[in-house]
């Protein structure tokens, strides 16, 4: 087939391809952006750190002169060495499954995906590491095979190098295509760019993805599966100038996220509120809080039942309320307890105890908790436990939502005593707390209903305030996903949510 003759992926049908097989380029092809950069610098940031972003920046413009005057091949290879070059490879497999799909996803092109989703048995053949990519074509996107560039490694860690047949592109995209196949010609072979015709070529039907500036990526609403969780630390897609930007921002950001926290820890909390505003901290507050429990009378405790998205939830409450409120933690560095402007009290997950120590916190005055027991990014609720339910009838449920520009206050798989200056880090982060009604009586254990009945109540009605959706998925779920591990003892096997649940 000449390689004039390809006609545009927009003219292939996707009808009746059950049984047919497909064949498609990764950048450019599946992804409506052609540079593989952005994703290079995730791994370079989230396995290496600031330094080994910063030396990839430095490199990329060698790495563009070789790829438009020497050969692709030359550019890439001096992306994955900068990149790779002594880090471990576990490092860049959990970058791979826990980072980069939540990026992959955000720029999934539609008329590819609709192409590439028809058929039957999918292959992509990249330039790409396969290390770096396998995980979200797999998991995300239902690939059955995965051909990519191979690094070297030594000991566990990357050499920088390729393995034979070096980087998959032009000719040695067609020979691994062919070795794999052997005489069986896939049906479709998808590709954006003068080196993917040799490839397009042993396929029946070669299409090509043309660029287009309109293209939008596939909503998340029609992706093939929701990302619940997803653990990097920044928030938008590092593009070179992104990248920069953000390179630039981090020695002045780090000394405005301490002089912010030491503002919190410092201050009387009464007016924590102000001195956040006038350090460019956005707090909202909506609804109408509760009156302060009167133990004179013998009124316990009110118990502010919040939503989890950072661990500085309580903090912002009581910024809200105006006095401290103290909160029971699970799995929080002595670090941040130590400059925590609140008391923190460290749950024991032992039910009993936990049940004891929450009674007798009440009785002393109000308390929060986050009854999901940990963080969720996206507009989703994780499932509340059921035992603070069977503890007090004065609930107070509050929704909690933040927004961050620049990079996550929470992490999986990092070190948690850093999340309150990565929030802080943001040039102007923002909370919104909104108090929602106490909850009525005959909603409570004390009227005959159940712990769980209780729990999965209040977290509709937060959900409902949001504008979120409610999961079933815990804990456990999310550093399955993330870390390889329940949260507590490391375990090899992996979980990828396959869909959001209802309330259960």
């Amino acid at each position: 087939m000449a390689v004039t003759t390809f006609p545009t992926v927009d003219q292939c049908q996707s009808i009746g391809r059950e049984k047919h097989t497909v064949v498609a380029d990764m950048d450019g092809t599946l992804l409506i952006g052609r540079s593989s950069f952005p994703y290079f610098a995730l791994v370079a940031f989230e396995g290496g750190g600031v330094l080994r972003l910063l030396f990839l920046l430095l490199a990329s413009p060698l790495a563009g002169l070789l790829y438009y005057f020497v050969s692709e091949s030359a550019g890439i290879q001096i992306l994955i060495f900068v990149t790779f070059a002594g880090m471990k490879v576990s490092d860049i497999e959990s970058v791979a499954r826990a980072v980069l799909p939540k990026f992959y996803l955000s720029d999934l092109h539609p008329e590819s995906w609709r192409v590439f989703s028809s058929c039957g048995k999918r292959c992509v053949l990249t330039a790409n590491p396969r290390i770096m990519v396998e995980a979200f074509l797999k998991d995300f996107l239902g690939a059955d095979l995965v051909l990519g560039t191979e690094i070297a490694t030594y000991k566990g860690r990357a050499t920088g190098f390729v393995c034979d047949p070096g980087i998959l592109v032009d000719k040695n995209k067609a020979n691994a295509l062919n070795k794999t196949f052997g005489e069986i010609q896939p049906e479709i072979g998808l590709g954006d760019r003068h080196t993917d015709f040799p490839f397009m070529a042993s396929c029946k039907e070669g299409y090509i993805v043309a660029a287009k500036p309109e293209v939008k990526a596939v909503t998340s609403d029609k992706l093939p599966k929701p990302i619940l969780f997803h653990d990097s630390r920044l928030v938008q897609k590092p593009t070179p100038l992104t990248a920069l930007l953000t390179l630039l921002w981090i020695p002045i950001g780090f000394p405005l996220a301490c002089l912010r926290i030491a503002a919190g820890s410092l201050l009387p909390m009464r007016i924590v509120y102000h001195a956040f505003w006038a350090l460019g901290v956005r707090v909202s507050v909506k609804g109408n809080p509760p009156p302060v429990a009167k133990k004179s009378i013998g009124q316990s405790g009110v118990l502010f039942i919040c939503s989890h998205r950072t661990l500085l939830d309580p903090i912002f409450l009581s910024a809200a309320l105006g006095r401290p409120i103290p909160a029971v933690t699970y799995s929080v560095s002595r670090l941040s307890e130590f400059i925590s402007p609140i008391k923190t009290i460290r749950l024991s997950r032992d039910r009993v105890t936990d049940a004891a120590m929450i009674k007798k916190l009440l009785e002393e005055g109000d308390l929060a908790i986050c009854p999901e027991g940990t963080t969720c990014r996206e507009p989703f609720l994780l499932r509340f436990s059921a035992l603070f339910a069977e503890l007090t009838d004065q609930l107070v449920p509050v929704a909690m939502l933040n927004r961050m520009s620049m990079f996550h206050g929470t992490t999986a798989r990092g070190w948690k005593g850093m999340d309150p200056f990565f929030f802080f880090m943001n040039p102007s982060p923002a909370y919104e707390v909104t108090f929602l009604n106490k909850l009525p009586l005959e909603l409570t254990c004390s009227s005959g209903k159940s712990s769980h009945e209780v729990a999965n109540y209040i977290q509709r009605v937060i959900a409902a305030t949001l504008s979120y959706e409610c999961t079933s998925f815990t804990r456990k779920d999310k550093y399955r996903a993330l870390a390889g591990n329940d949260g507590t003892v490391p375990k090899k096997t992996l979980l990828y949510p396959d869909k959001v649940m209802g309330c259960s």
